[in-house]
């Protein structure tokens, strides 16, 4: 004669899957901007996606950092004058 069985036996953590989800790529992408510098920065976004979530931090204050290095670079080496508008005359005849 068999046992009765009061309902399924507790899983053990091996049967219940995997512990926390691995991190998958979000895959946001980037359009390339021109420039290199800026471009670099951008590209190392991706790099968060191979990380917890812990380390997201750090790579999102590093970009910060260098495309606000880049900024400042600009400042150093501006470009070219912006154009002096142009007067305009005003015809009123009667």
């Amino acid at each position: 004669m068999e046992e009765p069985t009061s309902g399924p036996e507790p899983e053990t953590p091996a049967e219940t899957g995997p512990g926390p989800a691995e991190p998958r790529p979000l895959g946001v992408g980037t359009t390339p901007t021109g420039q290199a510098a800026v471009d670099a920065r951008l590209r190392r976004l991706a790099d968060a996606d191979h990380l917890p979530s812990s380390g997201h931090l750090q790579v999102y204050e590093d970009v910060h950092r260098g495309l606000r290095d880049v900024l400042a670079g600009l400042d150093q080496h501006p470009g070219p004058p912006a154009p002096s508008p142009t007067p305009h005359t005003h015809d009123n005849r009667s």
